[in-house]
């Protein structure tokens, strides 16, 4: 079965093909994939990980196509940045 496992860095993603046998986990794709021989940033106990954009568990099962990715903290809190931005907009509008 065909997957893939990715993980992206503000200027650099990586995606690696597997071709794996059933059944198999989040888990044990990323651990075959050697990705965190690349990024050993990569700490399964705090990043989180999905399959297409969905939070999914290390335990999960995975399915033929599916796409394992690997999901980097947040740098900054997305509320306090809307509202940064709100504050910019406001600021933007008062000066025309």
């Amino acid at each position: 079965m065909q997957i893939e496992v990715v993980y992206a860095l503000e200027k650099e993603q990586t995606l690696l093909s597997l071709d794996i046998q059933e059944p198999y986990t989040v888990q044990n794709a990323i651990e075959k994939s050697k990705i965190m021989d690349k990024y050993p940033e990569i700490d399964l106990t705090k990043n989180k990980v999905g399959i297409f954009g969905k939070l999914a568990k290390l335990d999960s099962i995975l399915r033929e196509k599916d796409r394992v990715e690997i999901y980097r903290p947040l740098i900054a809190d997305p509320k306090q940045i809307r509202k940064q931005r709100a504050a910019e907009g406001k600021q933007m509008r008062s000066k025309k």
